[in-house]
């Protein structure tokens, strides 16, 4: 289905985020029952963030028609035939009207009713009120029909982390699962292998029940015999296991923890490094190259799937692919840093949607490229945290992580940590408030 940008005046945006469905009409009947049928209004609905039979009685309004909206069948009337165009441009007014606001023009807008029975509009990117002309015959209908009331989705991201803790648990459970199987197959294995040998330790003495009852001393053979009964319990089990495996495991402990100090020291390293070095000249040249090729595919109006397909052909470690792809879409820009990442965020939510893990790597090209870019891309980094967290491509507990990483790390005096932390302060906040 062709999508177009929301509002006539963002047709030409080809980075424009907020898109709906281009219409889709049919007409039906004959004579004085001709009827025109838009065919994908709960689709126009939903993306405009409205209800469909608000859209439905605006054109009714509008062309002096009966209208009518099916709430079971989503089946959207207008009695007469009616031309596409005339149409699309009967829902460009409601779009001025009652979606888009009159500050900033987002349509991110939530339709509010005050005690006064007057209608506003809230927009959720810049925070302006604005008033709707109440002359409109759509008013009324509005006003005996309220919206929905939105609390279900402010409660969305609480519910998201809170799905991550039950995913995590469920992979503990399924760890702790299969030890437990293992354990168990290891004391079957083990009693059968007592049983066996001590069988044929019995078969070699040629003893009698009586005499195992009651074994003599002082002989070799019954000795042998004594070394091959073993204790069969599930405690002893799984205490035999933990003497076998605890010289590994600690090994295992140790060896990953010293590979994910390496890895600390050596991104520290990398950062905090004098350019002046042999070893970062070579690195820069590889940067270089991966900023060059990635500039050159980016002219290519791609998508973002093919952007992940091109970043997993390139050659280096994931964050180094990550800096050179933040570099490459934002060198050279001063002034308006963060309006340029809003209208490039598609990229970013590409490169970041294969792995939630990924969304740490993206903070650090941030806070690289401000370190090596002009002192407009820092004062806006807290309006570019902003962007993209309410876009979903960051979420709270990745930016709080790189945050505290960021002030204990050798980078801790800079600037870029001042000018985060209102944004970081505003965003525990909000936390604290939708876990109240």
């Amino acid at each position: 289905m062709a999508l177009l940008n929301i509002g006539a005046d963002n047709r030409g945006d080809a980075f424009y985020r907020y898109k709906m469905p281009k219409m889709i009409t049919k007409i039906e009947g004959r004579g004085n029952g001709i009827k025109t049928n838009i065919v994908n209004m709960v689709d126009i609905a939903k993306a405009l963030a409205r209800p469909a039979s608000y859209t439905t009685k605006y054109f009714g309004c509008e062309l002096g028609a009966q209208s009518k909206f099916d709430e079971k069948t989503g089946t959207s009337l207008v009695n007469g035939s009616h031309d596409t165009a005339k149409l699309a441009g009967l829902l460009e007014n409601f779009i001025k009207k009652y979606v888009q606001c009159y500050g900033c023009g987002n349509p991110e807008t939530e339709i509010i009713i005050t005690k006064t029975q007057m209608i506003q509009l809230k927009c959720a990117a810049c925070g302006f009120v604005s008033d709707v002309d109440m002359r409109d015959k759509l008013n009324t209908f509005i006003l005996k029909n309220p919206p929905e009331s939105k609390k279900a989705s402010k409660g969305k991201k609480a519910m998201r982390r809170a799905e991550k803790e039950r995913l995590k648990e469920g992979e503990a459970a399924d760890e702790e699962l299969k030890k437990i199987k293992k354990e168990v197959k290891k004391k079957a294995s083990s009693s059968k292998d007592g049983t066996t040998k001590a069988t044929s330790s019995r078969r070699k003495a040629n003893v009698s029940d009586e005499d195992h009852s009651s074994p003599p001393h002082g002989k070799e053979e019954v000795d042998d015999d004594v070394q091959w009964q073993t204790d069969t319990s599930l405690e002893a089990a799984r205490q035999r296991i933990q003497e076998q495996l605890s010289a590994a495991t600690a090994d295992m402990v140790m060896l990953s923890t010293d590979e994910s100090e390496n890895k600390a020291k050596a991104t520290s390293k990398a950062v905090s490094s004098p350019k002046g070095s042999h070893a970062e000249n070579g690195n820069s040249q590889s940067h270089e190259n991966l900023v060059d090729e990635l500039k050159a595919n980016l002219q290519k109006s791609i998508t973002g799937m093919q952007l992940q397909t091109i970043l997993g052909s390139l050659s280096g470690s994931a964050q180094e692919k990550m800096t050179a792809l933040f570099e490459a879409l934002f060198d050279g820009v001063e002034k308006g840093f963060s309006k340029e990442v809003v209208k490039k965020k598609n990229f970013l939510g590409a490169a970041v949607a294969e792995d939630e893990g990924l969304q740490l790597l993206l903070l650090r090209a941030i806070e690289a490229f401000c370190g090596k870019s002009s002192s407009y891309a820092t004062k806006e980094v807290a309006l570019v945290l902003k962007a993209l967290y309410d876009s979903d491509v960051l979420e709270e507990e990745y930016i709080v992580q790189w945050y505290q990483e960021g002030l204990k790390g050798g980078s801790k005096n800079s600037q870029i940590w001042k000018n985060a932390k209102p944004f970081i302060e505003w965003l525990q906040s909000a936390e604290s408030e939708s876990e109240e």
